[in-house]
C-alpha cells in the first residue's frame, strides 16, 4: 500500500486518535531516512509502533480490517480531495505546529493556504461591538492580501467569513465536520459558498458529526496555518483563549481588540492584553504583523 494511502486508512480506522496518528507518523521519519512510497504494515505493527493502549487495541485491529472501513478508503480516494503530511503541499507552519493533522481534507482552493493568513476567533454570541470592530478592520486587512482564517461557528466565526467574502477577501474555513455536514445548519449556504469559492478544511472524514471533541482539535489546527491571531470578543476560559494558546505555543503574533472592563464578552480579550498580547485599534495594527517586523 502507498504510505499516503496509509495515513488516509489510519485516518478512517476507529480507536486511533490525532495523538496516535501524529506518533505513527513520528515513528516512520525515525525508522527511516527517507520515507517510502510502498509500504507494508498491519493493524498489529502499527498498534505496536505506537504503543496503542489495551483499551483500544482490539477496537482499532477491527476497525483496521473491517470491510466498512475499506469501501470508506476507496470512496475518499475517488471523491474526496486530501493532502498528508508528506505532501510538498502540506503547510510548513501547520507540520511544525502542535500536534498536525496527517491528512486534510478540503473542498475549494488549496493554493489559499500559501498566502499571509490571519485567524479570526471569538464569542459565539458576540455583541454589536464585535460586528462593527470586523466591518472597521477586515477591508484594509483583505486589500493587503491577507487570507482569514476562522472556524464556521457561529458569532464571531461566522461575521468574519462574511466581511471577507464581503469585502472581496478570501477565506478559509476549518470546520469541526466532516465536509459535507452542516454545523450549525444555518451556515450551509456560507459553507457552501466557501467550498465552492474560497478554501474549506477538515481532518475528519465526509460523514463525521459535529463531535464535542471535534472543536478544541479543530483550533490547533487554525493556530498552526495562521501566522497571525486576532481574538474579538471572548470570556474568561472560552475556546477562543483556548486557540491563542496554541497560537503562542507555535510561536504565533496574538493580537486582541480591547473591550470594556464592565462586559463579560472583554474580559478574555482584556487579559490577553494584559498578559502581552498586542491591542488593536486599527487595521494597521494588524497589517503591521504582516509587512513591517
Amino acid at each position: 500500500m502507498k504510505l499516503r494511502t496509509l495515513l488516509l486508512k489510519l485516518k478512517l480506522t476507529s480507536g486511533f486518535g490525532i495523538k496516535s496518528e501524529y506518533a505513527f507518523y513520528k515513528f516512520l521519519r525515525n525508522k527511516y531516512t527517507v520515507l517510502p512510497v510502498e509500504i507494508n504494515f498491519s493493524a498489529l505493527d502499527i498498534a505496536k509502533c505506537v504503543n496503542l493502549s489495551n483499551r483500544y487495541y482490539d477496537k482499532f485491529c477491527k476497525s483496521f480490517n473491517s470491510k466498512e472501513v475499506n469501501d470508506s478508503l476507496n470512496y475518499h480516494l475517488e471523491h474526496v480531495k486530501f493532502i498528508s503530511i508528506l505532501d510538498e503541499s502540506y503547510p510548513i507552519g501547520l507540520k511544525e505546529s502542535y500536534l498536525p493533522p496527517i491528512i486534510i481534507f478540503y473542498f475549494g482552493n488549496i493554493s489559499l493556504i500559501e498566502n499571509k493568513m490571519l485567524g479570526v476567533v471569538g464569542s459565539r454570541k458576540n455583541t454589536d461591538y464585535a460586528f462593527k470592530s470586523l466591518n472597521m478592520l477586515i477591508p484594509e486587512v483583505v486589500q493587503s492580501d491577507i487570507v482569514v482564517v476562522s472556524g464556521l461557528a457561529a458569532g464571531v466565526d461566522k461575521l468574519s467569513h462574511q466581511c471577507t467574502i464581503a469585502n472581496g477577501g478570501k477565506a478559509v474555513a476549518v470546520i469541526g465536520t466532516g465536509l459535507d455536514i452542516y454545523y450549525p445548519r444555518e451556515n450551509e449556504q456560507l459553507q457552501r459558498n466557501i467550498a465552492i469559492n474560497h478554501l474549506l478544511i477538515s481532518e475528519y472524514p465526509v460523514g463525521s458529526k459535529p463531535l464535542r471533541f471535534h472543536f478544541p482539535e479543530r483550533n490547533r489546527i487554525i493556530a498552526g496555518l495562521i501566522d497571525t491571531l486576532l481574538v474579538i470578543e471572548a470570556k474568561n476560559k472560552s475556546g477562543s483563549l483556548i486557540t491563542a494558546n496554541l497560537a503562542l505555543q507555535n510561536n504565533r503574533n496574538v493580537l486582541a481588540i480591547p473591550g470594556r472592563i464592565d462586559s463579560l464578552h472583554s474580559v478574555g480579550c482584556n487579559e490577553l492584553i494584559l498578559a502581552g498580547a498586542k491591542p488593536v485599534l486599527s487595521a494597521k495594527d494588524i497589517i503591521e504583523e504582516f509587512y513591517y517586523k
